[in-house]
């Protein structure tokens, strides 16, 4: 992978492929489209297929605290690390070199783990060793339970249904609610807003401490900076995400067999409240395996789980809901322009895009329309 400017990841050809080769990237990427099946689960409009929803959070208390909402991913993770579920985790933390930075790690223990929780809203590719994991599977039995942003664990699906190995060395997926990936200039604006720079930050944190939690600047001289979560994501790095983001169907990780979020509490008005509190999270339980897995980390005491009504999550996830119902027209609009669009199957647009009014998905459609048209002529 290489950085480009703004500050995005992208691969890097060093060979020529074969047509074989090309193929099997048209097959696997989530960018060219994605095909969900419900398979006999409940299927909603705005969420997609699962099997069971709750809310909970980690018992650990410092687990609970480090992590971004409750904890109860990291706290999942440790429960099938030690119960012998899996050997170890894939997933993602920041950048030894890059503090604004990701980069994928592998934990094998509750301490790495939680040294690893807390979103980080920047570009991450935890798929990019997968060729090392499968050789260690291949040598030792090793397996893994993988985490990523939504469209890592369409990747992942849609490989291993070319080459079911990697379902043996991923026996569990997953994933979590994702608004877009930033550039790395989001996450240098931040540090902007703090009055500091990335040669004066020796490591920053997105979230966490806390929920929400503060994005954080540690300067080299050991002191902080830091701001809300309100103003570092929703007046900062929102404003950075990438446009293909933005006609991304799915936010909420519906390949995953667990996903957790934030199950943010609502005003009067049925928005989000971001005072600070005890974290709690959302956790779903996509596939049958995943949902057991679920209850069994419970069973551990692992996690708390109370029970939480479906219908209650688009106003507490208005992101998430907005950019589903206007997906349609969003991407009619990049149609309209001339420009590519993914094939999408199985994800329910046309039911998400009646949700709202003519108008509102007029606007989308013009918006988009007039956004790929400056970019096509732009170039």
């Amino acid at each position: 992978m290489q950085r480009v400017e703004p500050g995005y990841l992208r691969p890097r050809q060093e060979a020529q492929l074969s047509p074989e080769e090309e193929s099997g990237i048209a097959a696997i990427c989530p960018a060219l489209g994605q095909t969900v099946e419900a398979a006999g689960r409940t299927d909603s409009v705005l969420w997609g297929p699962y099997v069971s929803i709750a809310t909970g959070w980690a018992t650990d208390p410092d687990t609970r605290f480090a992590a971004s909402s409750g904890g109860a991913l990291s706290a999942i993770l440790t429960y099938l690390v030690e119960s012998g579920r899996v050997d170890a985790v894939v997933q993602t933390t920041a950048d030894p070199d890059l503090p604004i930075g990701n980069a994928a790690t592998l934990s094998t223990g509750a301490e790495e783990i939680r040294a690893a929780a807390g979103s980080r809203y920047a570009p991450s590719a935890p798929l990019a060793d997968l060729p090392a994991r499968l050789a260690e599977h291949r040598e030792s039995g090793r397996r893994f339970a993988f985490v990523g942003k939504p469209c890592d664990a369409v990747a992942l699906r849609a490989w291993s249904r070319r080459d079911p190995e990697i379902d043996r060395a991923f026996p569990v997926v997953v994933s979590f609610f994702c608004a877009g990936v930033p550039s790395h200039a989001g996450g240098r604006a931040v540090l902007e807003a703090l009055g500091t720079d990335l040669e004066a930050t020796r490591a920053f944190r997105y979230r966490g401490r806390g929920w929400p939690g503060r994005a954080t600047a540690t300067g080299r001289d050991g002191a902080e900076r830091s701001m809300t979560y309100h103003d570092s994501w929703g007046r900062i790095l929102s404003r950075h995400v990438q446009h293909r983001c933005k006609i991304c169907p799915d936010g909420t990780g519906v390949a995953a067999d667990i996903v957790c979020a934030d199950a943010w509490e609502s005003d009067e008005r049925g928005y989000p409240v971001f005072k600070e509190a005890d974290g709690v999270s959302l956790i779903m339980g996509r596939t049958a395996k995943g949902a057991d897995l679920i209850s069994a980390a419970r069973e551990a005491g692992a996690i708390e789980r109370r029970d939480f009504d479906i219908s209650d999550l688009a106003a507490i996830q208005p992101g998430q809901r907005e950019r589903r119902r206007a997906l349609l027209a969003r991407l009619l609009g990049q149609r309209a322009a001339g420009r590519p669009v993914p094939r999408y199957r199985g994800l329910r647009l046309a039911a998400a895009a009646r949700q709202n009014p003519p108008a509102r998905n007029l606007k989308n459609f013009l918006g988009t329309l007039r956004r790929s048209l400056r970019a096509s002529t732009s170039r």
